[in-house]
C-alpha cells in the first residue's frame, strides 16, 4: 500500500450526515484519488450513515485490483454530529453484511471495530469480527479508538493489522501506541490528521511551510509520514483541488531539523 490513503468521511453531508451538497464532486474526488495512486480508502457504515460507502461503490466499482477498502462498524447515528456506540455482536454482523452489499464486495479487506462499547465485553464485539473473518466476509481485522490496554486485549483475542486513533501535530495522546505499532508491524492510521495545528500564520507549521514552499496542511502530513514508518495518514476532503494538495504532501521532504522543530 502507498503510505497516504484517503479518508472518506468528508464526502458526506454536514455533520457527517446525509448526502453531500455536490454528489458528483464527491465521486470525482474518489476517482481522482485513485488516479493519483491512492490505494487505501477508509470509510465506515456510520458516515452518512451509509452514504460514504454507497458513493465509493458508485464512483469506483469495479475496483482496481490493488485498491484496499477499509470500513468500520460500531456506531449508530440519530442525527448530524450524533454518534452512539453499539458493539453488540448482532449489530456488528448486520453492519458488516450491509457494508458488503453497499460496497459491492464479497469480502472486506480490512474491517475495523470503530470503538469499544463500555456496555459490551470486548471479546464479544471482536468475536463477531472473528466469526466474519472465519466465514470469509472479512480479510483482516483492525481496531479504532483504543488505548494501550484495549489494544493489547484485542491482540490477545485475534490478529490485528491496524490501529486507527486520533493523532496530529497538536494532539499526540497516542504517541506510545505509534511506537508499539511500529515495533509489532501494525499500521497506525491517524484520523483527523490535519487537526487545528495547521491553521495560523504564526504557527511553526506555517514557518516551515514557507521554508519548503508548501502549505501548512502539506507540512502537517509530511510530519506525520516522518514520524514513523508505521504511519498511514488518511486525510479526507470533499474537494478535488484539496485532494491534490494533500497527495502532493507525500513528496515533501523535511529536514531532520524541521522535523525536530515541528515535534517540539
Amino acid at each position: 500500500m502507498n503510505r497516504l490513503g484517503f479518508g472518506a468521511m468528508q464526502i458526506t453531508g454536514k455533520g457527517v450526515w446525509g448526502e453531500p451538497e455536490d454528489p458528483e464532486e464527491a465521486k470525482a474526488v474518489l476517482r481522482r484519488a485513485v488516479e493519483l495512486g491512492v490505494n487505501l480508502i477508509d470509510t465506515a457504515n456510520s458516515y452518512g450513515p451509509e452514504v460514504s460507502e454507497r458513493l465509493i461503490a458508485e464512483a469506483l466499482h469495479p475496483y482496481p485490483d490493488d485498491l484496499v477498502i477499509a470500513t468500520k462498524g460500531g456506531f449508530e447515528r440519530t442525527g448530524p454530529g450524533q454518534w452512539h456506540r453499539n458493539g453488540r455482536p448482532d449489530h456488528l454482523r448486520s453492519s458488516c453484511e450491509a457494508s458488503l452489499t453497499r460496497l459491492k464486495l464479497e469480502r472486506i479487506d480490512v474491517y475495523q471495530l470503530h470503538n469499544v462499547d463500555p456496555d459490551v465485553p470486548l471479546e464479544e464485539s471482536l468475536g463477531a469480527l472473528i466469526e466474519l473473518k472465519r466465514e470469509g466476509k472479512v480479510r483482516e481485522i483492525g481496531v479504532s479508538n483504543q488505548n494501550a490496554d484495549q489494544l493489547a486485549a484485542s491482540r490477545e483475542l485475534t490478529s490485528v493489522v491496524s490501529l486507527q486513533n486520533r493523532y496530529e501535530i497538536s494532539d499526540r495522546d497516542s504517541e506510545e501506541l505509534i511506537d508499539s505499532c511500529e515495533r509489532d508491524g501494525l499500521a497506525f492510521i491517524p484520523w483527523h490528521p490535519l487537526g487545528s495545528g495547521a491553521s495560523g500564520s504564526d504557527s511553526v507549521l506555517a514557518r516551515v511551510a514557507t521554508d519548503v514552499g508548501g502549505s501548512p496542511f502539506q507540512v502537517a502530513i509530511a510530519w506525520l509520514l516522518a514520524r514513523s514508518p508505521a504511519m498511514l495518514p488518511i486525510p479526507g476532503t470533499s474537494s478535488v483541488a484539496h485532494l491534490e494538495e494533500n497527495v502532493a504532501a507525500a513528496e515533501l521532504e523535511l529536514t531532520d531539523d524541521q522535523v525536530a522543530e515541528l515535534t517540539g
